[in-house]
Formats: C-alpha cells, structure tokens, sequence
C-alpha cells in the first residue's frame, strides 16, 4: 500500500496541509467530515496531533472563539515554522474571536506529557507524510528526486534511511521492508541493496530497487513505492508512534493510549489514515475499546469514513484516506 496516494506524487494532506484558498498548493483530506465528527464545542480544548501545515487547525481554529484552546504537534520543525505563521493570521471577521494556540515541536505519541489528562474536547490526527515533505528532495523522502537518504520527519531524530540502507543486516532489512513495506520481494530487495553498498542518494536506491524488483503484471505503482515507505515508516518509529496514541503498551490503567488520557468524557477521537497498516491499528485499538468493561469508546464510524467522487476527482490524494471515529465513554 502507499501513503496518501500512489506513485509519490504530491500527495496532499497527511499532516495537516493547508486548504487550496489559503494558497498552499493542496488541501486537507476530508476536512468536513473531520469537522462534523469532532462536533467542535465553541470555548473548548481541542488537539490537532499531526500539525503539518495546519489545514485542519485553522478550520478547527475558526469554530472556538477567543476562550477556546488549540493545541497543535508535529515532529517536523520546518512544518512547525509554516503553522505558526499561519496560525498566527486569523480571518479579519475573526480577529478578535480567534482562540488561543499553542503549537510544540513533539511526536503524538507524547500528548499526554504535554496536555492535562481529561482536558481536551476533541483530538485530531492525520497520519502519515506530507506533500511538503515528499517535494523536498533534500529530505530523502521521494525516490523520483535525487536526495539523501534522510527520511526523518524530525529532523533532530537519530535514525536515518542512511543508517537503515547501509548498515542494517540483510535479513532485519528484509524484514523492515515486508513488515512495514508490506513488499512481497522484500528479501530479492534486500539483497541488492546490500549488494550495491554503499548506496549514497535516494535515486541511487530508486534504482537498485527497480532492478531488484521486477515489475508484476498487477503492479500499479512504482517499484520502489513499498520500499520507501517501509524504511520511512520504521526510520520515524511511525507505528510505535500510533499505537502510543491509540492504545497503549502498558499493562494497567489507564488503558486506550495517550488519546484516552488526554480527552474527556465524551471527548472525541478522528484518525484519518493512508495504508492499512495504520488504519488495522486504529480499528482494534477502537474495537477492544468499544468491547472492553469499562467501556472506553463509542465508535462513531462502524466503516471508515472515505472520501466522496468530487472529493477525489478535486484532490486525487483523497482517494486511500480512511477516516474513523470515537467518543471517549
């Protein structure tokens, strides 16, 4: 499966990206249907756990009025730099009715570190990469770019694809591109990168990759596409990062993750996701919860949410999000 789209296009609106009238070349994914779930309280708390470029924040930002809250993270410091600047010019109508912002430079997987437990009315997350990452090729993270083997949304983070790509043992690379690739060849693509070290540059392991891999009949995306997000994914912990969110490692109270920690009572919960991995992540973490004693979750969503026709034919980028949805009981 790919993120937010195939072929590493531009693929809009992981992250929170800005809306086409706000002139930031794409839109944010199913963006009223987010509103509508999150059934936004005017004066309230509520959290924006994927900030990006703050497509989804500013429209949460217009409905709370000067005593509301909102909280928005990213691991991404140069995503961080955009929001602010755009949360920071509210519309004129709302100038003095704009609430309150306060953005971190911090992974989902930390809100509960950050935000008083049961304080918040509402949180949103939107999972994956962003156009603006993906068009930056000095952030590793296309294979139709020449680029670093990079890959951090965090810049500041530790691990690199460089690190993954030439110094990983082939059999644990094998298993890095199967398990979060999701890549059938994954042990022949294996080989050939360990083969081909060192690999320098992001079109340099597009290459090896696509000799490596012989395309299928059934294939409809690029060779390299399972890959690349299966190095991204295990370079930024992404999976570790949402279950934290959704569910919890820990044995014990309080069970259901940094989400259920931080909301409410009757606090709302929408996780927009691009490949399966994410979305059967988000699915049990909501389905143990609806099924647990205590009840932790009413699920809003009994399908995922997904975008409509016109919806994908103005943002073809829409086309693999799933939305689901939760009240904290």
């Amino acid at each position: 499966m790919a993120d937010k789209g195939l072929n590493d296009a531009p693929q809009g609106a992981g992250q929170g990206s800005g809306s086409g009238k706000q002139n930031f070349g794409h839109v944010p994914v199913l963006l009223k249907q987010a509103i509508d779930f999150l059934s936004i309280r005017r004066g309230g708390t509520y959290i924006d756990a994927t900030l990006g470029l703050a497509g989804h924040s500013y429209e949460i930002a217009k409905h709370l009025g000067a005593q509301g809250h909102l909280i928005g993270f990213d691991k991404d410091t140069h995503a961080l730099e955009i929001a602010k600047k755009r949360m920071s010019e509210p519309p004129p109508e709302l100038k003095d009715d704009w609430p309150k912002i306060t953005l971190l430079h911090s992974s989902f997987a930390d809100i509960a570190e950050h935000v008083a437990e049961n304080s918040a009315d509402g949180l949103l997350a939107d999972i994956g990469i962003s156009s603006m990452q993906l068009q930056d090729a000095s952030r590793g993270f296309s294979f139709q770019a020449e680029g670093p083997l990079d890959m951090r949304m965090d810049p500041h983070g530790e691990r690199t694809a460089d690190q993954v790509v030439n110094r990983m043992g082939e059999e644990d690379l094998a298993n890095v591109i199967y398990e979060f690739g999701e890549e059938r060849r994954s042990r022949r693509i294996a080989r050939a990168i360990v083969r081909a070290r060192p690999i320098r540059s992001t079109a340099h392991l597009s290459q090896v990759i696509s000799a490596a891999a012989r395309p299928m009949k059934t294939d409809k995306i690029h060779p390299a596409t399972r890959t690349f997000q299966g190095i991204r994914i295990f370079v930024n912990r992404e999976l570790d990062d949402l279950e934290a969110l959704v569910h919890g490692k820990t044995a014990g109270p309080p069970m259901g993750g940094a989400a259920l920690r931080v909301l409410k009572s009757g606090g709302r919960l929408v996780i927009i996701s691009f490949h399966s991995l994410e979305d059967r992540i988000v699915k049990v973490a909501l389905r143990e919860g609806a099924h647990s004693r205590p009840k932790r979750w009413e699920i809003l969503t009994k399908k995922p949410a997904t975008a409509d026709r016109e919806e994908v034919d103005r943002n073809p980028r829409a086309r693999s999000a799933k939305m689901r949805a939760a009240i904290k009981m």
